[in-house]
């Protein structure tokens, strides 16, 4: 790899490497503390320079979210490495677990090796071989305290919670077009170009408390065209069904439907569409529920 092509990766494994230290503190957090926090930190680095060199923007992943399975992926592999037990051990381990908890149930005491033996059916020295195991806390995919299995669950959303993403994203971005000129101006340029309110208010001739209301009205407007077509029971019922006011919200949400019925879906949409942080910002702001 020539020096050019290696500086983009470079650039992205030292941005990034708080994401290492991040993931193997959260995997700490849940093993026993003989694991060792040098043997992930160098598992995780090495999957971050994998996951720089295979990345591609083309895809439309962020590269964070990229990074993370992989680092996440590295750690689980170093944790399976670091299991010494056979799945025989394991085995025995729970066996002698559960015969010392019926026993000591039974019993009112702890009970001897010889009673534990006795029970399993067994001699001494494999309740001793037992207790060995037991003792050297294992670390496993069936592991009853700890299970390595927890860490292999990813959060990320599905395939079917992408499908319904996109939906969304293409309905909000049909309903930021399809506002009335002076409050798409408004939204647009408050959550899409991150102008201030001061500067729309002098565009428009307004005052800023104006430019608040039209904010309110345009997010407003939009929760519920967005509710007409994909959450019906979410949109208010109007005091005056057949006004004027009830009318145009109506004739609103048609066109809203329309143009999202008209936009394209393929996946080439997540990186034309109206970006993430806007509709966050619309929820946090104002309760909007696209």
């Amino acid at each position: 790899m020539n020096s050019s092509a290696s500086a983009p990766v470079d650039d992205l494994v030292v941005a990034h490497m708080p994401l290492v230290g991040y993931h193997v503190s959260e995997v700490l957090s849940r093993v026993p503390a003989t694991v060792s926090r040098e043997d992930l930190v160098s598992a995780g680095h090495l999957a971050l320079v994998l996951a720089a060199r295979a990345y591609d923007p083309e895809t439309g992943v962020p590269f964070p979210r990229y990074a993370a399975l992989r680092i996440r992926g590295a750690l689980i592999d170093e944790l399976r490495s670091m299991d010494w037990a056979s799945r025989g051990a394991r085995h025995r381990a729970r066996e002698l677990s559960a015969a010392s908890d019926r026993l000591t149930a039974t019993l009112g005491r702890t009970p001897t090796r010889t009673e534990l033996a006795a029970h399993l059916g067994t001699d001494l020295a494999a309740v001793d071989q037992a207790r060995q195991d037991a003792e050297r806390r294992v670390l496993s995919m069936d592991a009853t305290v700890h299970p390595v299995a927890d860490l292999v669950r990813d959060d990320a959303p599905g395939p079917e919670d992408n499908v319904l993403i996109t939906e969304r994203l293409r309905y909000l971005r049909a309903a930021v077009e399809t506002l009335p000129d002076r409050l798409r101006t408004v939204i647009d340029g408050l959550f899409l170009q991150d102008r201030s309110v001061a500067e729309l208010a002098e565009e428009l001739g307004v005052t800023q408390s104006r430019i608040s209301q039209l904010r309110t009205e345009g997010l407003a407007l939009m929760r519920d065209g967005l509710n007409a077509s994909l959450d019906p029971q979410l949109v208010p019922v109007a005091e005056r069904p057949d006004g004027v006011a009830e009318r145009r919200r109506r004739t609103y949400f048609a066109a809203v439907a329309a143009r999202a019925a008209a936009a394209p879906t393929a996946a080439g949409l997540l990186a034309t569409t109206v970006p993430t942080p806007f509709a966050d910002s619309a929820h946090a702001r104002d309760g909007v529920t696209a």
